[in-house]
């Protein structure tokens, strides 16, 4: 593992700690936040295939 990974893959840990961190201050379960991260997921799929067909 190179130093990049390494480094990359440190800071996603640190990003999931914070979003479980801001989930459990707000008080969101796991079902609604799979929810919204779906749904967010769905939203940069459409922008990427809009700017895709654009091209």
């Amino acid at each position: 593992m190179s130093e990049h990974q390494l480094v990359s893959l440190v800071s996603l840990v640190g990003f999931l700690i914070l979003i479980s961190a801001g989930f459990r201050t707000r008080n969101v379960g796991w079902k609604k936040g799979f929810y919204m991260a779906g749904a967010w997921a769905g939203i940069f799929a459409v922008i990427i295939l809009f700017i895709d067909a654009v091209r």
